[in-house]
C-alpha cells in the first residue's frame, strides 16, 4: 500500500469520525453546508505570492489548527466551537480522501499527495539493474 493510499484512508476516517461527531451533538445542516468549505478562503494567500499561498493554506489544511480549537471547546463547554472544529477536521479528510495535500511552495498543483512530488532518485547514484 502506498504513503498516498494511505492517507486517502485516514482522510476518510477523519471525514466518517468528524460527521459522526457532529451528528452526535446535533449540528445543524445549514451551519455544516455554510462551513463546509470555508478552510478553503486560505487559497486567498495565493494573492500575495505563491510561498505565502502554500503557509496559509497549509495551516487551514492541517490538523493541527481544528483540534486546538476543539479541545478549547471542549475546555469551555462550547458547542459551537466543537462543531466548528468537527466541520474544520472533516474538510481537510474530505481533501485526503479525493487527493488534495498540503502545498509546496513551488506551485498550487504541487502537493504532498501529487505524484510528481515523489522522492526522485539522486541521479548521482547509479540505479541497479
Amino acid at each position: 500500500m502506498t504513503p498516498r493510499t494511505v492517507l486517502r484512508i485516514e482522510g476518510a476516517a477523519a471525514l466518517v469520525v468528524a460527521l459522526y461527531g457532529y451528528y452526535r451533538l446535533g449540528g445543524p445542516l445549514w451551519l455544516l453546508a455554510v462551513l463546509a468549505l470555508a478552510p478553503d478562503l486560505s487559497m486567498l494567500g495565493y494573492l500575495v505570492d505563491e510561498r505565502i499561498g502554500s503557509v496559509v493554506y497549509n495551516l487551514g489544511h492541517t490538523y493541527t489548527l481544528p483540534v486546538a480549537l476543539g479541545a478549547v471547546g471542549y475546555g469551555l463547554d462550547a458547542r459551537l466551537l466543537l462543531l466548528g472544529a468537527l466541520i474544520w477536521a472533516g474538510h481537510i479528510g474530505a481533501d485526503r480522501l479525493v487527493g488534495y495535500g498540503l502545498k509546496s511552495a513551488s506551485g498550487f498543483g504541487e502537493t504532498h499527495l501529487s505524484p510528481s512530488t515523489g522522492h526522485r532518485a539522486d541521479p548521482a547514484v547509479a540505479r541497479p539493474r
